[in-house]
């Protein structure tokens, strides 16, 4: 028997330095200005920023497998690991580059150590919108008993424009999860595959995109009882107690998120979540000290109010999964 401890994080434009070899024309135009003095000494202190509060998780060991998101490519991601070093592990890294108009991705790093996974497990699934967004990222892993743990990274689109405006994109990133999550049953050939969902989805639990669209729900018992392929959502025991993941205009919203399928809430899957270990990480360096207490955003130079000595605009969410 086993636990893994499995974190998510929006790590908020963690962006290759200003002038990267390694950027395309058409982002340098999208991205216009936003990151006038991005240079390598801000984007050090970046990284410096995020594998402080990384390391502390799971009581100082680190997590066995991160999920993350507004990551613009696999360079800053290697930096990321290697600002892990001294917590001793071979920390690996699942990335696919994606069309999103602003270049940013959802990737995974985990420990080489109790998880594998090989390039034709990895996968993308196109999210169908008029401009381009982020793909749902999904990987599958085998633990070192060969038990097979399906993850789907997600960072659905955003609320800009409006939280109604905007709400049919989520909806079509919903559905698109219902989908392969029906997807990944049929071909496992098992209706109790292990199946994690997690991501910033830029709605909270019961908003539609949530409910009728991911098939995302509130009681156990809907999950376990349905035939089709639907998720518990595992936040639900944290609403209402005044914290959340994000805050925006101090108003709390419960935006990052873990859904489990059927066969982790059940074990027959080998795998089981402990629903009651989900947990929003606020350590306490990472927590306005304002009568609002919201994530202290990291800033850059193009952002004037904000400063060097943040993290991100999100907390980071755990949770814990047993071999069983």
């Amino acid at each position: 028997m086993a636990d893994y401890y499995i974190a998510f994080w929006n790590l908020e434009n963690l962006f290759d330095v200003e002038e990267s070899p390694r950027r395309s024309e058409k982002l340098v135009r999208a991205l216009g200005k936003e990151l006038k003095g991005w240079t390598e000494t801000v984007l050090k202190r970046k990284i410096q920023q995020l594998a402080s509060i990384i390391s502390q998780m799971n009581g100082g060991r680190g997590p066995d497998l991160l999920g993350v998101c507004e990551v613009e490519n696999r360079y800053v991601l290697e930096l990321l690991v290697a600002g892990l070093s001294g917590l001793g592990r071979s920390y690996g890294i699942a990335h696919a580059d994606t069309a999103d108009r602003r270049g940013i991705d959802v990737a995974f790093i985990y420990d080489r150590g109790l998880f594998k996974t090989k390039k034709k497990e990895q996968f993308s699934h196109f999210v169908m919108r008029r401009t381009a967004t982020r793909d749902l990222f999904q990987v599958n892993f085998r633990t070192k008993s060969g038990k097979l743990l399906v993850v789907v990274g997600n960072h659905w689109p955003s609320r800009s424009g409006g939280r109604y405006e905007s709400e049919a994109y989520r909806m079509i990133a919903g559905e698109t999860l219902a989908y392969f999550h029906e997807r990944i049953r049929e071909v496992q050939k098992d209706n109790d595959a292990a199946v994690l969902a997690m991501g910033d989805f830029n709605d909270e639990p019961f908003d539609r995109a949530m409910v009728g669209y991911a098939l995302s729900c509130r009681e156990r018992g809907e999950v376990t009882r349905a035939r089709s392929a639907k998720f518990l959502n595992l936040m639900w025991p944290l609403m209402g107690q005044g914290i959340a993941t994000h805050y925006y205009g101090g108003t709390p919203n419960m935006l990052d998120q873990f859904l489990a399928s059927k066969g982790l809430l059940t074990g027959k899957s080998g795998m089981q979540v402990r629903a009651d270990s989900v947990d929003i990480l606020r350590y306490p360096e990472m927590v306005s000290p304002k009568s609002v207490p919201s994530p202290i955003r990291f800033g850059r130079k193009s952002d004037k109010n904000l400063k060097l000595d943040g993290f991100s605009d999100h907390f980071p969410i755990a949770v814990q999964v047993r071999e069983k």
